[in-house]
Formats: structure tokens, sequence, C-alpha cells
């Protein structure tokens, strides 16, 4: 039974709990925990798990909605609910956000600010948002970190630290799925939305990023009044696209709208490399003007170039229904967690899944799925993903949310192929910069000048007959003791095998001397044979490789 620290106790029984309604009940049995008959038998559903990580607080939300990005750790089901998990919590008292604020700011709140509505317009587990108004009429959103928050996630993250730790040293589900590895990009991910300095530059790159969609808002942040507790922005009036109403969504352009919102997200993913990767409705806004606002940056993803290369052609894929193509991408973008993987098998199984997709084109094809099917696919294959390519199968998921409520006919897929050649071509004018060029003719530059004295070095060679070529294949000096070694065992074989004949022959001779009543000299010529096969049969097994 697994001793743990009293304050990683209450977290561990938790943990243990879900484990035996969701996951292996082998969990409990090898630690000692029992449910007390509270638990249901059977394994609960994605909205049963939904509600009880809700239940455990805070930490426990948050890492809901970083698991419904893993599509290689839970079924489709699993994700759908989980992605659309959202903090329910009660928000924390006017007066003690007013004490954040003017810890971080350094000044009163009524110093600071025009006017500060003490009601909040949002509150989540980690923060809560106020509309605020600046000396100047600026109206702003005044985002605030709930207090003594920080110490909770960090303190959470340690106990399911140690639990990781007994996963993955006493279970095969922890060592096939590194439950380890997964808490600690849990924890990366958390103390990134914690920093709201971090939330900032997000934000002013994404609003730099998207200059050119013009029915795409980002908020600009107030940066003397931002910190790592308190961020500033502007203040986007609108109405959540969850919340439209259907004469809204009759009147609004919806096809333009979604056609714009997906390729600016595709730009995000395939060129700029930095992306909003939890643009659920609830974080967007219909504005008055029906541009759509973007909002909460805390959860960004970032794919480097090679990735990048690999996710174009792992989309084309999938638009285009070619398994064999959709595979290959994921192989290259995946690392095998041990050994080869099974080509064969796994191309089979993706062509299946982009095969059933395909054949769902009369109705329509939920990219974010098949991008979250194929990373499952992955995990039973042996391949290592990335956790930007599940992040990414949860924002296309959620995109295709966005594109139903905006434009029910809306087809991802169909938008894929539209733009395919737009992104190539932004793809090769993005890498042709002037750092780049100069980077290519400097190399061009080094090559040219270093190839004449190296022409002249290789032919030298040539003519003084010392140009050497080595080939890296079989080991000759290796090869040439085995094949001795093969050629004394049958030399030795072919002279025991005459001793066993010669003292056959021998033994059909009558001689004085006898051993048994046989000649002497027959039975010593076998115990000869005998023993020197003894010793050459000890030699193959123990010796040979």
């Amino acid at each position: 039974m697994m001793k743990f620290a009293p304050r990683h106790l209450r977290r561990y029984k938790d943990v243990a709990l879900l484990f035996s309604r969701y996951g292996s009940g082998a969990l409990i049995d090898q630690t000692g925990f029992t449910d007390d008959g509270n638990n249901d038998e059977q394994t609960g559903s994605g909205h049963d798990l939904a509600a009880d990580l809700e239940n455990m607080g805070p930490t426990f939300v948050k890492i809901g909605q970083l698991l419904s990005t893993r599509g290689d750790l839970l079924p489709p089901a699993h994700l759908k609910a989980l992605a659309r998990l959202q903090d329910h919590v009660e928000p924390v008292p006017y007066e003690e956000i007013e004490r954040v604020i003017q810890s971080e700011l350094g000044v009163r709140v009524s110093k600071a600010f025009e006017s500060f509505d003490t009601s909040p317009l949002a509150a989540a587990s980690l923060g809560q948002v106020h509309l605020a108004t600046l000396h100047g009429g600026r109206k702003v959103a005044v985002k605030v970190q709930r207090p003594g928050i920080r110490q909770d996630i960090v303190d959470d993250l340690d106990s399911l630290q140690q639990i990781a730790e007994f996963l993955d040293d006493h279970t095969d589900f922890g060592r096939t799925y590194e439950i380890g590895r997964l808490v600690d990009q849990f924890r990366s991910s958390l103390l990134r939305e914690l920093d709201y300095q971090r939330e900032a530059s997000q934000l002013a790159e994404l609003r730099n990023n998207l200059r050119d969609f013009s029915r795409l808002k980002v908020p600009k942040v107030v940066d003397d009044y931002t910190t790592h507790r308190v961020l500033t922005m502007d203040y986007l009036p609108g109405t959540k696209i969850t919340s439209l109403s259907g004469a809204v969504l009759t009147d609004l352009d919806g096809d333009v709208l979604a056609e714009e919102f997906f390729r600016a997200y595709l730009r995000q993913i395939l060129i700029d490399g930095f992306f909003h990767a939890d643009p659920h409705p609830g974080n967007l806004l219909l504005t008055h003007d029906r541009d759509i606002a973007i909002l909460d940056l805390g959860m960004v993803g970032r794919i480097q170039q090679r990735m990048r290369d690999q996710l174009v052609h792992l989309l084309a894929g999938i638009a285009e229904g070619d398994g064999v193509q959709t595979a290959e991408a994921a192989m290259n973008i995946g690392t095998p967690r041990s050994g080869e993987i099974n080509r064969t098998q796994f191309i089979n199984a993706v062509e299946e899944i982009v095969g059933a997709a395909r054949a769902r084109q009369l109705a329509k094809i939920d990219m974010g799925t098949v991008v979250l099917q194929v990373t499952s696919a992955c995990a039973e294959a042996g391949l290592r993903i990335p956790a930007e390519l599940s992040l990414l199968g949860k924002t296309l998921m959620n995109l295709d949310r966005v594109g139903a409520v905006l434009s029910p006919g809306f087809e991802p897929a169909d938008s894929i192929r539209r733009h395919l050649g737009e992104i190539s071509h932004g793809r090769i004018k993005d890498s042709l910069t002037s750092a780049n060029l100069l980077g290519m003719l400097t190399e061009t530059k080094d090559f040219i000048g270093q190839l004449p004295s190296r022409l002249n070095r290789i032919l030298e060679m040539v003519a003084d007959n010392k140009l050497k070529v080595q080939v890296d294949s079989i080991d000759e000096k290796a090869l040439l003791q085995g094949l001795q070694k093969i050629a004394n065992r049958i030399t030795l074989g072919l002279i025991l095998a005459a001793f066993i004949v010669g003292s056959s022959l021998l033994s059909r001779i009558e001689t004085e001397v006898t051993v048994f009543g046989y000649p002497a000299l027959a039975i010593g010529f076998f115990l000869i044979a005998s023993i020197g096969s003894l010793i050459l049969l000890i030699q193959i097994l123990w010796k040979d490789r």
C-alpha cells in the first residue's frame, strides 16, 4: 500500500475514485483505498466525468479542459464533454479583489480608475473580470486573479505529481501513457495561464497577426495597468455566440463571417505557428458591429516550422480523404515510444478513420474529431504525439462548433481545400524574408568560395591514387572470425565422428584387454568422442552468438 503525505491523501482518494469509475479499478486495489460503495460499477459517461471534475475544484476543472485536448487518452465522447467544461464558481467579494488590485498596481482603485464596477462581468476558477473606466473615459475590462489560487494549484499539482510517479512505477496504464510527463505538461500550461503579463503579450501578438482580418477583433492591452495578477484591456461589448437569438442569426452574414474566422485560424496554425487554442463559443463575442471579438488568451499553442509543414499534409489528407497521406504526416510528426511501429497496421487504421469521415461527406466532416481520432490511433500504435497536435484537434473541434452556429451549412473541409493554395503561398512568402535570403546568400557565397580548393584536393587525390571511399557495411573482421569458427567446428565434428566410427569398428575385433566385454581401445576412442562432443555442445550453447 502506497503511503502519501497527509496533504496529498485527500487528492489521492479523489483521483483513485475517478479511476475506479472511468479507468482501471486496479489503482484502488493496489493502494488499499475503497470507494465505500458510493461509485457506480459501470464506467461513467463523459458528462459524469466533467461534473466530477467540477466538484473537485479549480485545478481539476482546468485539467479537464486540458484533457479535452488529448485525443490519445480519452474517447471522442469524453473529449466533447470536457471541451464544454466551463468554470461555474461564486465570485470573490469585491473587498478581496480591491486588495489584489491595490497590491499589484500600487495605488487605490479610486485613483487608478474613474469608475470600477464592483459586480463582476464574469467569474471563473482562476480569476474574474470587472468593467471599469479609465480617467479620460476609456472603457476597459479588468481581469483579476483570485487570491490564493496559485498556491492551491501548486499544492494540487504536487499531489498529482506524486500520484503520477506511483502510476508510472506500478501500472501498465502509467507506463504506456507516461502520466508523469502528462502532469508536467499540465503544470507548465496552468502556471503559464496564471501569468497575466504573458497573456498580455499573447494578446498583442495575436492582435498583430490578425491585423488583415477586418471582421475579427482582439482587445488592446493597457500595459500600465497590467501585472502578473491583473490584466487590463479594452472592453469589447457584445453577445456570446452561444446566446445569439434566431433573429440575429437570420440577419447575420454567417457564411462570410464563418469563412473569415476559419481562414484566420488556418493562418494562425499553418503560417504564424501561434494560435488561440481555446476558441469555444464562450470566449467569442458577436460585437455590435457584427464582428467577432476573440477573448481569453490564457491557452495558446505554438507550432514549430517542421511540424507546420507536416500539418499542411495532415489537414490536406483529411480534407481530400487521403488516409495514406494523413498517416504518413502523422508518423513524421510523432516519434515511436519504443522500437518500431507496425506501419501497415497504423496506415490501415488511419485510412479507416479518414474513409469513414469521407463517407459522411454528405452530412458534415468534423475536422477536429478526425484529428483527435488520428491522435488516438497514434497512441495505440505506440507513437508519441506532441501535445500541440492534440491541442490543435481540440481547437478545430471548437471551430467546427463555431462554424455550425454562424453558418449551419459551413464545411471546414471545403474551406481547407479552398485555402490550401493561399496557405502554401503565404508559407513560401514568409520564408523569403530578408534574414533568410541573407543567410542563403551567405551560405552560397561560402560554398562557391571554397569549391575550387575542394575540387583541387579531390583531383590531386585521384591523380595520386589516394582517394578512398569508406563504406559502412558488414564487419569484415567479425565475418572472417565467424567463418574460421565454422570451419574449426566442422573439422572438429568430423574428427569426433571418425572416433565414433572407429570405435564401432574396433569393438568387433577380439582382444585380450577388454572393458565391459568390449575391446579397451574401442572404449577409449568412444570416451574421447563422447567427452569432445559434450565440450563442443557446451561451447555452442554458451559461447556462440
